[in-house]
């Protein structure tokens, strides 16, 4: 399908491809992909994107194989169940539904279940055409206030992830508000030109400091683009739509496949620019194409 004036997918994609990245291999050593987060130790940090419609039980159980982080996103408290049960560290990231005993369930369920965190999605409040309010399977949405967010944040002891922040401005609020850390997302081109997560992640980094979580979505599809949003400040990305055919033709195994791959291809650059762990990638090593 061709892309439309405006396509942030086809904007996000152009800025990745402009970045360019230079050697620094003399005298390099190994690189470990180590990634803690949230009191957890991962081999990577790479994770799956917040999908739906989809085998999110697979999706989970290859994740766990690649000793990955996962999220996950709509759905009731029923799927969410059958993906804690295959032992996945599991985001659920909630819509901003209307209802807040919706939202307040899909919490409590996740916090009583051994969930590692919870957000919201709240760039999936409104429609991308108009000012009106989002309908999702029948469900009304709500842009949530300022004081919702503030009831949701506090009726956990999960750390809480605020999807859809895409400005220093709403990086600040969330941080404010008391959130763990932000998705730089615009909902897969729901926001028409928006700028790409990725760009934004170096202002964005010196705003709030190392005091919220960053994950990188939108486009990632290589460890290459995973490496580049790292060095730019990133704490992890995610990875969505490059995990559909894998998930679909071989399950769990493809899902794991796909994360490993990716997982190298990320180590190899680090071998390549001198970056011993994800701490020490240096952003200087990234050039920007000239036009």
């Amino acid at each position: 399908m061709a892309s439309l004036p405006g396509d942030s997918i086809r904007i996000a994609r152009e800025y990745l491809d402009s970045l360019l990245v230079e050697s620094r291999i003399v005298g390099a050593s190994r690189p470990s992909a180590r990634f803690d987060f949230l009191g957890c130790t991962f081999d990577t940090p790479i994770m799956t994107a917040a999908l739906s419609h989809l085998d999110l039980s697979g999706m989970a159980e290859g994740a766990r194989m690649a000793n990955a982080p996962v999220s996950i996103g709509m759905g009731g408290n029923d799927e969410m169940g059958k993906v804690l049960s295959t032992g996945a560290k599991v985001i659920k990231i909630i819509k901003p539904y209307a209802d807040h005993g919706e939202v307040f369930s899909r919490i409590r369920f996740a916090q009583e279940h051994g969930a590692l965190a919870v957000g919201m999605d709240v760039e999936h409040a409104i429609r991308a055409d108009s000012p009106e309010a989002d309908n999702i399977n029948g469900l009304q949405m709500k842009l949530p206030s300022l004081d919702d967010l503030k009831s949701f944040i506090r009726s956990t002891s999960l750390p809480f992830f605020i999807k859809g922040a895409l400005s220093v401005q709403d990086a600040r609020r969330c941080l404010e508000l008391g959130c763990a850390g932000i998705v730089l997302s615009h909902h897969n081109g729901l926001m028409r030109c928006a700028v790409p997560p990725v760009r934004l992640l170096p202002k964005i980094r010196a705003a709030v400091g190392k005091d919220l979580l960053l994950i990188a979505d939108g486009g990632m599809e290589s460890g290459y683009d995973a490496f580049k949003a790292l060095a730019l400040g990133a704490d992890a990305v995610t990875v969505g739509r490059a995990l559909m055919p894998a998930l679909k033709e071989n399950g769990a195994q493809g899902v794991c496949d796909v994360i490993t791959a990716m997982t190298n291809q990320l180590l190899a650059m680090m071998y390549r620019t001198g970056s011993p762990d994800l701490k020490h990638i240096d952003p200087s090593v990234l050039w920007e194409k000239d036009r």
